[in-house]
């Protein structure tokens, strides 16, 4: 564990077979940062990577994005958490500065929003359905957002006391949901979206993001 003095926060992981995205992720975390990465039934051997580069690894045997989350949430330590996918698509370098507002006091909660930096980092089905999202989402929370993206980070106290039930792809959108009902500030910051390492097993296909827009849909209901 980082020394308390200089430990800032908790960086939650979640993980389903990331074992090539894995080094480069965790060379990237900040200094002050733990890694908790929530091994989601990996078959590839990304836990044991994890744990060889020095990582806090946590089993989450319930299939499913929340789940994975909620777990790294759980395990969390620090006053401080942030969530990011595990997949190289952002860089956790940006943690630094997507945390100032919060541990600053000026937001309750940061969203990164992506900007893709080379053509088909995001696919475009992906960019649709979280277009649609974002508008439904400022009809339903008041919040000028323009993504919904799984790069953020808030206060762990507060996140608990949200009591996010999602365990499924609904889990980020519901996290923006409960923290509107709670009266949070909630801000943007702009981060460089990259091209993946592997397969999405949400984004990369059609169905998959259909799925998850219908999770959040059932969400926003």
């Amino acid at each position: 564990m980082t020394d308390s003095l200089t430990w800032q926060g908790d960086l939650v992981l979640p993980c389903l077979n990331e074992a090539a995205a894995l080094p480069w992720v965790l060379e990237r975390i900040p200094e002050g940062w733990r890694a908790v990465v929530v091994d989601n039934g990996s078959d590839d051997g990304s836990p044991e990577i994890a744990r060889e580069l020095g990582a806090t690894v946590v089993r989450e045997e319930r299939r499913g994005f929340g789940a994975a989350c909620h777990a790294g949430l759980m395990a969390a330590e620090a006053d401080l958490v942030a969530f990011c996918d595990c997949d190289a698509t952002l860089d956790p370098r940006e943690l630094t500065r997507l945390a100032e507002p919060v541990r600053d006091g000026a937001a309750d909660l940061v969203l990164a929003r992506r900007r893709p930096v080379v053509r088909g980092a995001w696919p475009v089905h992906a960019r649709a359905g979280n277009r649609a999202l974002s508008r439904m989402v400022r009809r339903r929370t008041g919040y000028a957002l323009h993504d919904l993206g799984p790069l953020r980070t808030a206060w762990r106290k507060a996140l608990l006391d949200l009591e996010l039930t999602d365990r499924r792809s609904g889990y980020p959108l519901q996290m923006v949901v409960r923290a509107a009902d709670a009266g949070w500030r909630v801000v943007e910051r702009d981060v460089d979206y990259l091209p993946r390492s592997g397969r999405s097993k949400v984004t990369g296909t059609w169905r998959g993001t259909w799925h998850a827009v219908r999770d959040m849909r059932a969400v926003l209901r």
